[in-house]
């Protein structure tokens, strides 16, 4: 199978620290000043440019990230579709938040808005504290549960003929049906290192996506997730993804020159204030990627141009593919090779990085035959014929 390039869209801001967009803190200090002069706001004419940029260079998709910290997803990337053509947005979204039937109606209208080009990407949160700030009280597995039964929810009622009927724990949905004309709905990602995530996401998910660990980790996990999505009949319906940050040059000198200049801007006070969060983080992937390092600056290659840096202070994915162009394919090819099809990349600044790996690993890994070409534009899917127009008279005299 080809393998798939995504990007990642900053709706916090971007710069040129290692952080750019991820941490959650404030770029303003307290009377307004603005902390970093390079900071990029999250304007739609900033995200358009990255957005036009990712599509120009051949990316299929580009990440929203959710959560307070940044934009609201659906409403930049509703905005962005008009400033493309072909680009697909990763919509980062929180089940138990909203009915899913009004879920699916949002998606069914963004497809049409978009012509088709919406993904999902389902995030439950691993945050108690930041979920209670949105009026969720549920713990871990609870809000996994809670997902199981809003995708059920979400894919019964899409196109549902008869009406959808569920009752659940969570849901009781009464004959429910949403149109999702001519576009249908759209393909789910979902992470989640957890037992109660690996199972909802054997049952429900289309790509199954992981932060990025060491090839061994991964494979094991890869492994664990084929056996539940075959014990619930899905084996050939699942597929695997990865998310990474991306440090990709012209030689290994000046990638990680780079990566050394994104560890020097970071104090021992900090790191150990973001570990602490992580270790006691309810996320098991985020747990997963703090014990990559333990804090410790020097463990972070933790395998050949897999460097750990991000993940001394940033949430989420931590690591990063470094080195120059051939050595940074050849990674991708190595995660490739133990099933991973799509790619979820980024950098700081996301606009520059962008052009970075496009125009060299990219170019390595489409002459090799193991890039896919840049998906066309979705097309509807067919529908019943439209009406005859009726007939009116022309007006007399």
């Amino acid at each position: 199978m080809p393998l798939h390039l995504h990007w990642y869209l900053p709706t916090n801001g971007d710069d040129r620290g290692i952080v750019g967009s991820g941490d959650g803190e404030p770029r303003h200090g307290a009377e307004g000043a603005v902390r970093y002069s390079r900071f990029r706001a999250p304007t739609v004419g900033y995200l358009g440019q990255i957005a036009r940029a990712a599509e120009q260079l051949g990316y299929e998709a580009v990440l929203t990230p959710t959560g307070l910290w940044c934009e609201d997803a659906w409403i930049v990337t509703a905005a962005l579709s008009q400033v493309t053509t072909r680009l697909r947005f990763l919509v980062a979204f929180r089940p138990g938040l909203i009915s899913p039937t009004l879920a699916a109606h949002q998606a069914a209208t963004f497809q049409r808005v978009s012509d088709g080009r919406l993904v999902l990407n389902i995030v439950t949160g691993g945050d108690s504290a930041e979920q209670r700030r949105l009026g969720d009280h549920l713990d871990h597995d609870q809000r996994y549960a809670r997902a199981d039964e809003f995708l059920a929810v979400l894919r019964g009622v899409a196109g549902a003929r008869p009406a959808f009927d569920f009752t659940g724990a969570h849901y009781d949905v009464r004959d429910a049906s949403v149109d999702v004309a001519p576009w249908g709905p759209p393909p789910v990602f979902f992470g989640g290192a957890s037992p109660a995530a690996e199972r909802v996401a054997a049952r429900h998910a289309d790509v199954y996506l992981a932060w990025g660990e060491t090839p061994a980790q991964i494979a094991e996990r890869l492994g664990r997730m084929r056996e539940l999505a075959a014990a619930a009949g899905r084996e050939r319906d699942l597929s695997f993804g990865i998310r990474f940050h991306v440090i990709s040059r012209d030689t290994a000198a000046e990638a990680w020159a780079e990566a050394e200049r994104l560890l020097d801007g970071l104090d021992d006070a900090r790191i150990a204030a973001h570990q602490a969060v992580f270790a006691a983080s309810e996320s098991v992937g985020q747990r997963r990627m703090a014990a990559l390092h333990g804090g410790d600056r020097s463990r972070l290659e933790v395998h050949p141009n897999v460097w750990a840096g991000y993940g001394l202070v940033r949430g989420g994915g931590g690591t990063a593919i470094v080195g120059s162009h051939e050595q940074v394919a050849e990674r991708i090819e190595e995660y490739h090779a133990l099933g991973l099809d799509h790619f979820i990349l980024s950098g700081q600044p996301h606009l520059e990085e962008a052009y970075h790996l496009a125009e060299g690993a990219a170019v390595l890994l489409r002459a090799r035959g193991l890039l896919a070409p840049p998906a066309p534009a979705p097309a509807a899917l067919p529908g019943p014929p439209a009406p005859p127009i009726p007939s009116v008279a022309a007006p007399a005299g």
